[in-house]
């Protein structure tokens, strides 16, 4: 049962290694434009990456990076045995 889990690990890691990267970096962009620098205009552009609204994917991209780190936790917990009985 955990090798099954390690391998549905990866796998999930390698499919949401990108995703996530650019979530993290536009989040933190956003952050340092909007509110920092007071640049409204690249923080718009960076928030329309952050959610995929430039590829009209705002509906669904936060849902799939949503669902993709809840396999990530339920997968990783699994494997560190806590919930063994």
């Amino acid at each position: 049962m955990s090798r099954m889990f390690r391998r549905y690990h990866r796998q999930i890691a390698i499919v949401l290694c990108l995703p996530l990267f650019l979530t993290v970096l536009t989040g933190m962009g956003y952050t340092i434009a909007h509110e920092w620098l007071h640049q409204d205009e690249f923080g718009e552009f960076i928030l329309g990456l952050h959610t995929l609204e430039i590829l009209h994917l705002e509906a669904i991209y936060p849902m799939l990076n949503g669902l993709g780190l809840v396999g990530l936790l339920i997968t990783g917990l699994s494997m560190t045995g806590l919930f063994r009985t």
